[in-house]
C-alpha cells in the first residue's frame, strides 16, 4: 500500500512514517520545512535502512500534489501538514485560516481530481474547548476557544461533508491530546525552530542551557497544584494509532471520529518532577500570565479507540520524559 503523509518530517509525521515503514507501507514524504528540516529523512533513513521519497512542497499546491498522486500511485494520505501552535493562532488567525483549511481543501481537491478514497486525519482535541465533562468522549461538543482549534473542527465539517457526498470514501479522524516523547534510537523528535511552544521541548532547552527557565503559564488553575493538566501521550503511540486507523478504512468506508490519548491527565509540574527524575537534571521555573485560550484539565475517554482501532496507549510518563531526553541529549551533543 503507497501511503502519502504530508507534514511528513514534521515531529508525528516523522514517527507515523517510521512505524508505517516497519510494517511495510510504501511511505512518500511530503513537507514544506516551515518547522522541520531534511535531516529527518536523513534519521528515517538510518534508522529503517530505506531510502524514502521525499517531496519539498506546499499543500496549498493542487498541481503538485495531484502530480504525486499520480506518480507514486497512492492508495491513501495521512494528512498531517498544517500550523499548530495555540498562541501563535491567536495573534496570526487568517494566517492559521490559509494554511490548514485552504490547505486542506486544496489537498482533497487533489485526492478528488484522482478519485482517491481514503484519508486519515490528524485532529486536534482542542476542537472540543472547555470539557463540559471529563473525561472527554468523541460525542462531547466541540467550540474550539482558539483559531488554531476552529482551522481543526473547519477541516473536519469539510471532510465529513465531503465523506457524506462522495459513496466508498472514508475518513478517520484522529483527535489526539498532547504528544510528547521521542523514538527509542533518539534520531527523531520535537524539535520546533525557534522557542517551542509546547511543554517537553522547552523543558529539555532549559535542561540543556539554551534557555534560562521553564515559563509555566498561570498556578491559579482549578487543578489539584493549579497548574494545567493535560493528557500527554507517547508520540509512538499515536504513530501506531494512525497504523491502526489505516487498517481501519482499508476495510470500512465513511466518517470516523476517533480520540487518541493516554485517558489520565498530568499537571505541568508533575511532568516537570517526572522529568527532573528521569534526566536527573534541576529545572528552574517562573510563574507566568496565563495565555488567552488555555483550559484548566482536559483528557481522553479512549473506549472508542480500544474498540474500533484495537488500539490503546502503552507507554508511560516516565518512557514519554526519558525518550524526549534521549533525544534531546543526542542532538545537544551532535550540536556543539
Amino acid at each position: 500500500m503507497n501511503i502519502l503523509i504530508t507534514g511528513a518530517t514534521g515531529y508525528i509525521g516523522s514517527h507515523i512514517a517510521l512505524v508505517l515503514i516497519h510494517k511495510g507501507y510504501n511511505v512518500v514524504l511530503y513537507d514544506n520545512l516551515s518547522n522541520s528540516n531534511h535531516n529527518v529523512n536523513t534519521a528515517l533513513k538510518i534508522i529503517t535502512g530505506k531510502i524514502i521519497p521525499f517531496i519539498h512542497g506546499d499543500i496549498r499546491d493542487t498541481e503538485k500534489l495531484v502530480e504525486i498522486l499520480v506518480d507514486y500511485k497512492i492508495d491513501a494520505v495521512v494528512h498531517l501538514a498544517g500550523k499548530k501552535a495555540v498562541n501563535e493562532s491567536i495573534q496570526k488567525p487568517i494566517y492559521y485560516y490559509e494554511n490548514n483549511v485552504a490547505g486542506s481543501i486544496s489537498l482533497l481537491k487533489a485526492i478528488e481530481k484522482v478519485n482517491l478514497k481514503k484519508v486519515v486525519f490528524s485532529s486536534s482535541a482542542t476542537v472540543y474547548g472547555n470539557p463540559q465533562y471529563l473525561p472527554i468522549d468523541e460525542k462531547h461538543s466541540t467550540n474550539p476557544t482558539n483559531p488554531y482549534g476552529q482551522s481543526k473542527l473547519q477541516i473536519e465539517n469539510i471532510l465529513f461533508d465531503y465523506t457524506k457526498s462522495e459513496q466508498n470514501f472514508g475518513v478517520a479522524c484522529l483527535r489526539y491530546f498532547n504528544p510528547v516523547g521521542a523514538h527509542q534510537s533518539g534520531l527523531i523528535g520535537e524539535n520546533p525552530k525557534g522557542i517551542p511552544n509546547n511543554l517537553m521541548p522547552y523543558i529539555c532547552q532549559v535542561a540543556t542551557g539554551k534557555l534560562p527557565y521553564l515559563k509555566i503559564f498561570g498556578n491559579d488553575y482549578n487543578t489539584h497544584d493549579g497548574t494545567g493538566v493535560r493528557d500527554y501521550i507517547h508520540v509512538m503511540d499515536i504513530a501506531e494509532g494512525h497504523l491502526a486507523a489505516l487498517n481501519l478504512i482499508e476495510n470500512t468506508k465513511g466518517w470516523h471520529t476517533i480520540n487518541l490519548g493516554s485517558g489520565q491527565g498530568y499537571s505541568v509540574l508533575e511532568v516537570l518532577i517526572t522529568f527532573e527524575q528521569t534526566s536527573n537534571k534541576f529545572i528552574p521555573y517562573k510563574i507566568e500570565n496565563r495565555r488567552p485560550g488555555d483550559i484548566d484539565i482536559c483528557f481522553a475517554k479512549t473506549e472508542k479507540a480500544e474498540k474500533i482501532l484495537k488500539w490503546k496507549a502503552k507507554r508511560t510518563l516516565n518512557d514519554m520524559c526519558w525518550s524526549t531526553w534521549n533525544f534531546h541529549l543526542q542532538s545537544f551533543v551532535n550540536n556543539n
